[in-house]
């Protein structure tokens, strides 16, 4: 282990053992014989960035516990300081808010409302691999990020229902959604197609979605978004192994508002619809196999994207977690 980090082990980590030993998530705090400020923390960011890389790697998520940062731009620095390219918010269904450079409001939809597990932006075709989330105010109570190992939720899946999953594999998944024209913060999917598109001109919008895959059905007051049929299993190269890569709790169980029926949300990928009771016992398996480690303040998580899904808990306000999406 080198100088500027010490591993630690907190509560709520999971031990796997298979090929190798890890605890999940690696959790890293400043080493006591070295400080904890700011810049110190990225500098060893950028001087150990092939330990962290390899860390990740390994253990699909790193949780920084104890450094000196406290601001959304303290954050931004922390993100930087990794140099991962960032990757535009096009497509994506949360309402955010860009805070400073590349750092966003997580989804801020109301904290009675739960955010089923998902993959970033998996129904779309450009999504981030690696996230950041970074707590700037912990939360009264509840608010947790769970996350939960994408290849164990595929293994088990196929374990289980194995023609269930050889369909998904072959047929893949459509999303379907309706988008309103302005922003709607009461709902977890509630982003306007204005934001979602990142423009108030419905031609430029139909060119947009037309490059992500999807096609648009304009309505009076809103549109209606078909993307797929997309895979909803990806091979994930850098680990030989297949992902649980999809959407398809979250839309089914949570893509609902004035607008949205969930059960339309998402269909196989030859329109059939699908078997409400394996979405909720996958939704078990997903709930089973997580892990959720309470928010501190100056919290810093990365997730790699292609590794772990992750949720978000109903919680008692204050909260304010900021995250980063990188390609």
């Amino acid at each position: 282990m080198s100088s500027s980090f010490k591993e630690i082990q907190i509560q709520h980590q999971k031990h796997y053992s298979n090929i190798t030993s890890f605890l999940f998530p690696a959790v890293l705090s400043p080493n006591p014989f070295s400080s904890s400020t700011l810049s110190v923390f990225t500098d060893s960011i950028i001087a150990q960035k092939p330990f962290l890389d390899s860390l990740l790697l390994k253990t699909g998520a790193i949780l920084f516990r104890g450094f000196d940062v406290n601001t959304a731009k303290d954050f931004n620095d922390v993100v930087e300081a990794f140099g991962f390219e960032e990757l535009p918010y096009v497509g994506g269904a949360a309402p955010r808010t860009n805070v400073v450079g590349r750092v966003f409001t997580a989804n801020e939809s109301p904290p009675d409302q739960k955010i089923p597990f998902h993959h970033e932006m998996a129904q779309v075709p450009e999504f981030p691999s690696k996230l950041f989330f970074f707590c700037e105010v912990e939360p009264g109570s509840g608010g947790e990020t769970p996350i939960v190992l994408s290849h164990v939720v595929y293994e088990r899946m196929k374990e289980r229902y194995p023609d269930f999953v050889e369909k998904i594999e072959e047929h893949g998944l459509i999303y379907t959604r309706v988008l309103g024209e302005e922003d709607d913060p009461s709902s977890p999917i509630g982003r306007g197609w204005k934001s979602t598109f990142l423009t108030d001109d419905k031609s430029v919008a139909e060119q947009r979605a037309a490059k992500l895959g999807m096609t648009l059905e304009w309505f009076e007051d809103g549109v209606q978004t078909i993307m797929g049929p997309i895979p909803a299993i990806k091979y994930d190269k850098s680990r030989n192994r297949k992902i649980w890569f999809n959407s398809m709790v979250a839309a089914y169980t949570g893509w609902k508002d004035a607008r949205n029926d969930p059960v339309k949300a998402v269909t196989f990928g030859d329109g059939e619809p699908l078997p409400g009771d394996i979405i909720h016992d996958c939704l078990k398996i997903l709930e089973e196999e997580s892990l959720a480690i309470p928010w501190q303040k100056g919290d810093v998580l990365l997730i790699d994207n292609w590794a772990v899904l992750h949720a978000r808990r109903s919680f008692n306000p204050p909260r304010r977690v900021l995250a980063s999406l990188c390609k």
